[in-house]
């Protein structure tokens, strides 16, 4: 998406009255005239860096071909002029997925037999959470993402309502941590993964609406503080700090892109980096010890070796592990770090399991798949057929960018331990069925783009 030509977008959208909650006294009636308003907002065409007409090329002429041959070639022609569908974004989710399926079996074997006698209950779960995940996306692909631009709001507050839900008796805490909400039939739910995709829909909307004013420290600091907003909810209601990160950093993400200046938001960066690292050097020299979870877990990143058997084990057996596996790796299923040495490996320490099993190869394997998914997520970001399309597909690329990208930084020991897991291949059935949600949301705006000169 082309971020200098959002600067010339005409400012009558930022005329349009701000979304907000309806008063009873208005009916129904005025609440479909909002949300008609927030449609047109959404339906806003995306800016072009050059508005000169172009001078029309003169198509070449092509021989009519007759017969079977010919009929398959207009068919084709037809069809892409009517729709477009991104089949290589389709293909590289399946391939994650099936990718995913066969790891998680591989790492979770033994503790799934070990502990509850049953070696693919993980495998299981994960699988039928996964199939009911792709059915999810292919029903979402063919819903109008307008649609959700329209209820941007109310998606917002819904997420709000389900996490501050946690602190109720429906709440349930797991391995001392307390983010999930209880379902019928021993399921549970992780409401923080509801906010992510409520933030890309909300700030995206947002932007939207506001045009021009967006550029303006007062429209930036109204924007943070919806995007600050909902990293709060995440932090103090469910206690999820690394999920808090990824929201407040969407946020600044989908600012940054529409921003017309660079240099300010480097300078933030800047700040913002040495104020941490300022922080982590006052840290390591007067803080020893600590009582709080998060504080022991920096101590243990700063001194790895002080604390192997205890903070840092898990990292430091991860990087045996990593170390161990060479270029080739040891084969799949011949891992020793998962036999019971690194706890829950199936969970945010996959990827150390898959480096010593399949080596560098297979990190670089994985990498790769993630390269073509983002490739193509910006690919439907660039060719969208509006600005909130482009939007919602720079949120989608940010999550997974940013949550890849710290996984791998935990597991290697480059940043403290936050539990971030891996898209796609990690376990956890709420954060792989709302994934395959937003997977769906891409393909929904990848049917809506129309390409030129088919």
């Amino acid at each position: 998406m082309d971020r200098a030509g959002y600067q010339g977008r005409s400012g009558s959208l930022s005329d349009t009255r701000p979304m907000r909650p309806v008063s009873i006294r208005s009916g129904y009636a005025g609440y479909q005239r909002v949300i008609e308003q927030r449609r047109q907002v959404i339906r806003a065409p995306k800016p072009l860096p050059d508005t000169r007409p172009a001078r029309p090329a003169r198509a070449p002429r092509v021989k009519r071909q007759s017969g079977i041959a010919g009929l398959i070639a207009r068919s084709r022609k037809r069809a892409a002029k009517e729709q477009y569908f991104d089949f290589d974004l389709l293909l590289v989710i399946v391939f994650l997925m099936c990718f995913g399926l066969v790891m998680l079996y591989s790492v979770s074997a033994y503790e799934a037999q070990a502990d509850l006698g049953d070696d693919m209950y993980y495998f299981s779960k994960q699988a039928l959470i996964g199939g009911l995940g792709i059915l999810v996306m292919f029903i979402v692909s063919k819903i109008d993402y307008h649609v959700y631009g329209a209820f941007a709001f109310e998606i917002y507050i819904f997420a709000m309502i389900m996490m501050a839900l946690v602190k109720t008796p429906l709440g349930v805490e797991l391995n001392g941590a307390r983010r999930w909400i209880g379902l019928p039939g021993n399921l549970t739910l992780q409401p923080a993964e509801i906010t992510k995709i409520a933030v890309i829909l909300f700030i995206s909307y947002e932007l939207c609406r506001m045009g021009k004013k967006a550029y303006t420290l007062e429209g930036m600091m109204q924007l943070f503080a919806f995007g600050a907003v909902a990293a709060g909810g995440v932090l103090f209601l469910t206690d999820n700090l690394s999920t808090a990160i990824i929201v407040m950093a969407i946020t600044c993400i989908l600012i940054f892109v529409v921003h017309p200046k660079t240099k300010p938001f480097l300078a933030i960066v800047g700040v913002g980096a040495a104020a941490a690292a300022i922080g982590i050097f006052i840290l390591s020299v007067t803080v020893v010890n600590s009582d709080n979870f998060r504080l022991r877990r920096i101590i243990s990143w700063l001194n790895p070796e002080a604390t192997a058997d205890s903070g840092s084990f898990q990292v430091m057996q991860g990087l045996y592990a990593i170390g161990s596996g060479g270029f080739f790796g040891k084969g799949l299923g011949n891992s020793t770090q998962k036999l019971g040495v690194i706890p829950e490996a199936q969970n945010d320490m996959i990827l150390v399991v898959i480096c010593e099993e399949l080596g560098v190869f297979g990190a670089i394997l994985i990498l790769v798949l993630f390269g073509i998914l983002l490739y193509r997520l910006m690919f439907i970001a660039k060719n969208a057929p509006d600005l909130y399309g482009s939007l919602i597909a720079v949120g989608i690329f940010a999550h997974i960018a940013l949550q890849v990208i710290l996984n791998i930084a935990v597991v290697t020991g480059m940043l403290p331990t936050t539990g971030i897991t891996l898209p796609f291949i990690s376990y956890g059935g709420t954060a792989v069925m709302f994934l395959m949600a937003e997977m769906g949301v891409a393909l929904g705006i990848s049917r809506r783009i129309r390409l030129e000169g088919e």
